[in-house]
Order: structure tokens, then sequence, then C-alpha cells
């Protein structure tokens, strides 16, 4: 061994045991991470730590305390979002996915979203994240939007994905339509099973939903819900069928890929650390039961 790879191991045992245990994870087909978006009290950096002390190796990019409220949005310069890629790779981790807000419609948007599309670049993600809209006047503009940036995502290797939103992307039906009408295979989904329950005010249930997304699913958020409209829960722990969901999905083609975890229960940091690691060992359950 030389004296460099002696110097690096020795290194490595610094490391925290959240970075160890997501070192140490095994090689799978599922990338089991979690988003921002439960610390998003505090800075992005706080997350990423959180993130990494609970075990994760992945860790998507959305909301955060800073500018716009997001860790990357069109805000954001690319040294920025270099800075951003930087700091996850120092804590052990990837970046399935980046969520970045809204973005103008037309030659603006397709230009708003290439920038954000070299951000995600710069940040190390995979894909960019897209809400919809539930403007039924411009529904066609945003999607003629997406569908000029997608030549350019799929350039970089990037994909950019819907999620179940509400408006007019709100169930999978919905979704599908919305994918097709752009007819890129650089546009995806990103399945959300708390918000098909949040939106239809608990009265659709996504393991029914699920299997009308058959072919478009590239990850998964994981939400669940509790009714009335709370999704501020930890994964389950809530009326979420996860086993069922996931199975319907997978029947459906989608058999590998990000499962990220959006939402945990609230409370101060302590606490939130907790809620994330039993939210992981859930998943990890729910991958090998599936």
């Amino acid at each position: 061994m030389t004296r460099r790879r002696f110097l690096a191991t020795a290194a490595g045992g610094l490391a925290t045991p959240g970075l160890l245990s997501a070192a140490e994870e095994k090689p799978s087909g599922w990338q089991i991470g979690c988003w921002t978006r439960p610390w998003d009290k505090h800075e992005y950096r706080v997350a990423l730590d959180a993130i990494a002390q609970a075990g994760f190796r992945h860790a998507g990019l959305m909301t955060a305390k800073g500018k716009n409220n997001l860790v990357i949005s069109t805000a954001t310069t690319l040294e920025e979002a270099q800075e951003v890629g930087e700091e996850v790779k120092k804590r052990g981790l990837s970046v399935p996915g980046v969520y970045a807000g809204g973005f103008p419609l037309g030659e603006p948007g397709v230009v708003a979203l290439k920038r954000l599309i070299d951000c995600c670049v710069a940040a190390t993600s995979k894909s960019l994240m897209v809400g919809g809209t539930g403007d039924a006047k411009t529904n066609d503009a945003y999607y003629k939007t997406i569908a000029e940036a997608c030549p350019y995502a799929a350039e970089k290797g990037i994909e950019i994905v819907l999620k179940p939103h509400g408006g007019l992307n709100a169930t999978g039906p919905q979704c599908r339509k919305c994918i097709e009408a752009v007819g890129h295979k650089s546009f995806r989904l990103w399945y959300d099973p708390g918000n098909i329950y949040y939106y239809s005010n608990g009265e659709l249930d996504p393991t029914k939903d699920a299997a009308t997304v058959d072919g478009l699913v590239s990850g998964v958020c994981i939400k669940d819900y509790r009714h009335p409209k709370n999704v501020a829960v930890t994964p389950g722990t809530g009326q979420v069928d996860f086993k069922a969901v996931l199975a319907a999905l997978k029947k459906g083609g989608f058999t590998s890929g990000p499962l990220v975890i959006e939402t945990l229960a609230p409370g101060e940091l302590p606490a939130l650390l907790t809620e994330a690691r039993q939210a992981r060992k859930f998943v990890d359950d729910l991958v090998g039961q599936v």
C-alpha cells in the first residue's frame, strides 16, 4: 500500500457513522434516498449532513432556506450549482433529482430550462423535476416549452420528470396525457402516491391509480398520506400501501431506479434524524418485500 493510499484509508476512518453505513450499503438497482424538504427551515448543507448521517447514499435537492427557498432554481448561477455539487460529493452522496420550481413559458422558458439543465449537470443530478400546471389556458404552452427543451436535456444526459402535483397532472391518467403530449424519451414520470391521495382529498387510492402509468415511471417520491390533507408523515405510518404501489409499478416496468423519501413527520433536528433513519429502514425493508 502506498503512503497516499494509506493516508486516504486512514482519513476514511474519520467519517461519521452515517457516512460509513452509506458507503457500506450493498449495491442495488434501487437508489434509496431522501429529499432536502424535511429540513427546509435550514440551509441545504444541514439537510445534506442529516441525509448522510441517516445512512442514505442519495440526496434529492428540493426546498431549503435560502434564495427562492430552493436549493436550485432559475435564479441559481452555474457557479452556485457547482458549489452544491461539491458539497454533495463531500458527504459521499449522489443526486438522483432536482426540483427547481417554476419556469417561464415560450422561448424564455426554453432558455430557463436549459440553464436549469446545466445546473443539474453542475450539481451532479440525473434529473430535473417539474410540477406541471393547473391553468388550462397555459397548459399547451407549458408542455410545448418542455418539449423544446427535451433535446438539450437528452444531449446533457438529464431526464426532465413530471410528478403528480395537482392541477392538470393530479392523477396517473392526467400525467400520461401530459407526457404523451410531449412525446420525448427524455420526459418521464416520478410517481408520488401521497400526492394521489392528497389532491383527490383521500378519495383516489394510489394502489389503483398506479396501473395507469405503466411504461412511464423512472422514479418514485416516497410520500405517505394521512387524512385529512396531511403529507407531513413519515413513510410507513400513514395510509399508503407502499408494497402494493411498488408492486404495481414494478409490474408496469419500473424495476429499478430512485426511491426518494420526500416528507417526514416534522420536528427539530434530532427528531428529524430519527424519523429519517426510520424511513430509510422502512424503504429498505419494502424493497426486500417487493
